[in-house]
């Protein structure tokens, strides 16, 4: 039952982002285009979304400390802004400037079999991985003792 759930959400979420025009790297160049010939309608996309999610959230939160399907909601703790978040968010919205993709609608637009989302999560994959040994490596240097 849970994959299905799982299944049918994850269907539901690219649907909405092919629909929406999220897939589209010029439609999002263009809004994020500030100074040029600026699209405002994926503003409209992401304020409907938060219109939906935000109230539907925050009245469950209210009376329930479990999911839908039993799981315990977690607890997002406090961010702390450190130099690690900010500079993950620094490259990721470059990579958002520079491609016009971001994680979600480029795994979408997999499935059309663009060449772009195959470089664009190529791309994506080696960061993790290069961002799990730099994070490794750190960790070995702390425990060791080095700086």
């Amino acid at each position: 039952m849970l994959i299905l759930i799982a299944l049918a959400s994850g269907a539901l979420f690219g649907l909405g982002l092919v629909v929406s025009g999220m897939v589209d790297p010029v439609k999002v160049l263009g809004f994020l285009n500030l100074l040029g010939n600026w699209d405002p309608s994926l503003l409209l996309v992401m304020g409907g979304a938060l219109a939906v999610f935000g109230p539907g959230y925050f009245i469950w939160r209210r009376g329930h400390s479990r999911c839908v399907l039993g799981s315990e909601l977690p607890r997002v703790p406090a961010p702390t802004i450190d130099t690690r978040l900010v500079l993950g968010a620094l490259l990721f919205g470059i990579g958002w400037g520079l491609a016009g993709l971001c994680p979600g609608p480029a795994i979408s637009l997999a499935g059309s079999l663009q060449w772009q989302a195959g470089l664009f999560i190529a791309a994506m994959v080696a960061g993790f991985w290069l961002v799990g040994r730099l994070t490794a490596a750190g960790s070995t240097a702390a425990g060791s003792g080095k700086t």
